[in-house]
């Protein structure tokens, strides 16, 4: 397997340098996540990966979205960041009750962004290593019709796809209401199987208590079955990076 894996990584080098670009600054983990998205078939996986550069230099100029840039966004406090899992997964909450459709899809879209590279980050312990994943949990608890957003969350789910390969660990879904079912199933055709299968819809006590034991009390807030306080991401500061290669 490691014969496979270091032969991959050389091909998808060298196929991303035929496109054009340089694989220059990245480390085997970054590539290797790209090559399990596109199922190990190199020419695939270069050509996302340098998709995602394209992607990441329009979107992201500066490296980073700043808060400033989506104030009514951050305004609802919607975004809660608990620290580390079990598993030491980043543990981002979404509490779609405080989300209403964004009118500025430009910055929800940079919203998306910001949120997923915040969370990832707070996995770093100095620097990047490149196969850092994060947990997701949709809490749909006391939502209505108004904070219904099929778009939005079909955006999420597909920027994790196409610009976070291999980032996701698991997402839970908590607390989903009749009327949401048919929400999901629309959401659902956009996702990949290897998203789908990462996705949990917990439905009753016993898997509440697997996902507590799964996710950790230490980080889980009281409102969770954990005893933890509520963090909003904003409020969450973060150690600074150190430069060198991204692995």
């Amino acid at each position: 397997m490691d014969q496979r894996r270091d032969f991959a990584l050389t091909q998808i080098r060298k196929s991303v340098e035929k496109l054009g670009s340089s694989t220059e600054g990245y480390g085997d983990h970054t590539l290797m996540r790209f090559l399990i998205a596109r199922s190990m078939e190199v020419e695939k996986a270069a050509k996302m990966f340098v998709q995602w550069q394209k992607w990441r230099a329009a979107t992201v100029p500066n490296g980073f979205i700043s808060g400033s840039e989506i104030p009514d966004e951050l305004e609802a406090r919607k975004i809660l960041l608990q620290g580390l899992s079990q598993d030491k997964f980043p543990v981002m909450i979404v509490q779609a009750s405080r989300h209403f459709p964004s009118k500025d899809q430009i910055q929800f879209k940079k919203f998306v962004v910001y949120i997923l590279d915040k969370t990832i980050a707070s996995a770093f312990k100095g620097r990047e290593i490149g196969n850092e994943k994060l947990i997701g949990i949709l809490d749909l608890q006391n939502i209505s019709y108004k904070n219904i957003d099929a778009r939005g969350l079909i955006t999420g789910f597909q920027f994790l796809q196409a610009y976070y390969p291999e980032r996701l660990a698991k997402c839970y879904i908590l607390h989903m209401p009749w009327f949401f079912v048919s929400v999901w199933k629309l959401v659902s055709r956009f996702l990949e199987k290897a998203t789908l299968e990462k996705i949990v819809i917990v439905t009753n006590e016993d898997e509440t208590r697997e996902f507590i034991r799964e996710v950790g009390e230490d980080v889980l807030p009281e409102e969770y079955g954990g005893r933890a306080k509520l963090v909003a991401i904003q409020d969450v500061e973060l150690t600074p990076v150190e430069n060198g290669t991204r692995n």
